[in-house]
């Protein structure tokens, strides 16, 4: 996936991955000559990781 393709997909600005991956924060990304690429299940991992780290509720209270 492109960065333009992640950017749509989780709703965030492109500068904001570019930001993310220079911190070295965000899904995993890698180049393919000098563009910035992503694989879809390692953004779809990353997304399942960041809903299991900040989901709050869950089961109600008794």
């Amino acid at each position: 996936m492109t960065t333009a393709q992640v950017a749509e997909l989780i709703q965030r600005p492109i500068e904001t991955l570019r930001y993310w991956r220079w911190r070295g924060e965000g899904p995993t990304s890698f180049k393919i000559g000098r563009s910035v690429v992503y694989e879809r299940s390692d953004v779809e991992s990353w997304l399942r990781a960041q809903k299991a780290a900040t989901s709050a509720g869950g089961a109600p209270a008794v």
